[in-house]
């Protein structure tokens, strides 16, 4: 069996005191701390007369990427319940060709 080494050079980590205090002046190094700008919102909850139709095409593009990936809803913005109605009706948008499952760059 190994021996443990109990000093500083040896082992996981050091003690709590070796650390130095959590957070404490890291933000003024970094130029302040995490940066959240505007909180997003859905902009079907906020306009109450848009639908999500899969016939929208240019609706449907802003929640598609250049590559053809549904953009998630912590990008989007939407809530749980219209991410799933965009998802749904690019999916079926897909399948009718109004929109295209990838874009070929080249």
């Amino acid at each position: 069996m190994r021996e443990r080494s109990e000093g500083k050079t040896g082992g996981r980590g050091g003690d709590k005191d070796d650390r130095g205090p959590r957070g404490e002046g890291k933000d003024d190094e970094r130029g302040g701390g995490r940066a959240f700008g505007r909180r997003k919102v859905c902009r079907y909850c906020a306009d109450k007369n848009a639908k999500v139709d899969f016939k929208d095409q240019p609706a449907l593009k802003y929640f598609v990427t250049e590559r053809g990936k549904i953009i998630p809803r912590r990008i989007s913005g939407n809530c749980a319940k219209h991410q799933r109605q965009v998802a749904k009706s690019i999916k079926q948008a897909r399948g009718l060709a109004l929109i295209p499952y990838l874009v070929l760059q080249g």
